[in-house]
């Protein structure tokens, strides 16, 4: 979907002009997104995630089309490069109005028996530290003024449960649904509000770090699906499609929405 199709299609948001948002996972699939679509709404934009050349890319891409942007190279899952990340954000942009917890991977799929502990480790202190790292930092930032954060979970963890070998994905997940609502709830006082998100099989970059087993074939059971993974389209989303929910819950046209989950995927987890 070209930058033309998001501007026509999408409403217009006013009241994200000259704000800041802070995004994670900002390099591809969904992050990269978002950013595009935020700055083409008028926000600066902080870009978080491990620097490589598609986070540059994103950066440039926003800078030709006149918007602003600084990148961050950061390890989600470490306390004090993301305490870091946002401080350099705030001294950099101003101040933080939306932060877009999205940075994840799918890590090792393998049978629970056959799954180590250090895997297991590492999809949770990506997927749910991070997220809770994140929103811990932010809250400095954003309690004065409110603001809006949005996590990034999935229907596995929510909805489906036939992704065999994702134990710790979906466990990571699930945490991350709750984990907003609690935040939604502790944070309302600061008028900032927090959501999830939970999008279904959407064409990202998600897949170059999942890591399957061997193993998986003895525990998978076969499950028949009507043709297509997606009722309403019969194929995967795109990241822009996840984007237009997210500028949406950075803008004030949903300022009476905290602690809910939003399922985006075409109807796949009804099947």
């Amino acid at each position: 979907m070209s930058v033309q199709t998001l501007q026509k299609s999408l409403m217009v948001l006013p009241d994200l002009k000259d704000k800041v948002a802070l995004i994670t996972g900002a390099g591809s699939g969904i992050g990269r997104a978002a950013a595009i679509l935020l700055a083409q709404q008028g926000m600066n934009l902080c870009l978080v995630d491990l620097k490589d050349d598609r986070l540059e890319q994103t950066k440039k891409e926003i800078e030709l089309a006149g918007g602003k942007a600084i990148t961050v190279d950061i390890d989600i899952s470490d306390p004090n490069s993301v305490e870091q990340a946002f401080e350099q954000a705030a001294k950099t942009l101003g101040r933080i109005n939306f932060v877009f917890a999205n940075a994840g991977i799918n890590g090792v799929l393998a049978p629970i028996e056959n799954l180590n502990s250090e895997d297991w480790d590492r999809t949770l202190n990506v997927n749910l530290k991070g997220t809770f790292l994140c929103v811990k930092h932010a809250i400095p930032h954003m309690k004065e003024k409110g603001g809006s954060i949005v996590i990034t979970s999935s229907i596995n963890g929510s909805r489906t449960f036939s992704g065999f070998g994702m134990t710790a994905y979906s466990a990571s997940k699930a945490a991350q649904i709750a984990f907003a609502k609690m935040a939604a709830l502790e944070l309302a006082q600061y008028k900032i509000r927090v959501n999830a998100i939970c999008p279904g099989s959407i064409k990202t970059n998600i897949g170059e770090n999942t890591q399957p087993t061997p193993e998986l074939d003895k525990i998978k059971i076969p499950i028949k699906y009507p043709e297509g993974s997606q009722p309403l389209e019969h194929a995967p989303g795109q990241p822009e499609q996840v984007a237009n929910l997210v500028a949406f819950l950075a803008s004030d046209a949903s300022n009476h929405i905290t602690g809910t989950e939003l399922f985006i995927d075409g109807a796949e987890s009804l099947l």
